[in-house]
């Protein structure tokens, strides 16, 4: 049975602190101190499964599975996801990557099942999909 609660790191000096914009924009608290960790997440899947929220737990094992992938690695997956940008093949490419460089099995699950809808709706790179 999952834990009922989550628990934050109390020896992030970051969230022991008043979070501010001031201190955001001086860098003072960059992105790297307010990450959520993959266990967090995980621990809130398990949470979410006990709630009987199957869609939020798959949400947030999904995400789970992002936090070890880099922001630009992340930012460049979003947009090989936007309409017409991508192939089938890309995108096929991508889940292969996520797969392997990764261990994202959920992602790339998710991606799969998004490709035969992307193609039904006409949303691959024109010309190719089909």
């Amino acid at each position: 049975m999952p834990e009922e609660s989550l628990t934050v790191d109390d020896h992030n000096p970051v969230i022991n602190q008043d979070m501010t914009l001031d201190r955001v924009l001086s860098g003072e608290i960059n992105s790297a101190d307010i990450q959520i960790s993959r266990e967090a997440l995980q621990k809130q899947a398990a949470i979410a499964d006990t709630a009987n929220r199957a869609a939020l737990a798959e949400n947030l094992r999904r995400a789970a599975e992002l936090t070890c992938i880099p922001n630009e690695e992340i930012l460049s997956m979003y947009n090989t996801l936007r309409p017409h940008r991508s192939t089938r093949k890309e995108l096929e490419d991508l889940c292969y990557r996520l797969e392997k460089e990764y261990g994202a099995l959920t992602t790339a699950r998710f991606i799969r099942d998004a490709i035969s809808v992307y193609d039904q709706k006409g949303l691959l790179r024109r010309g190719e999909g089909r």
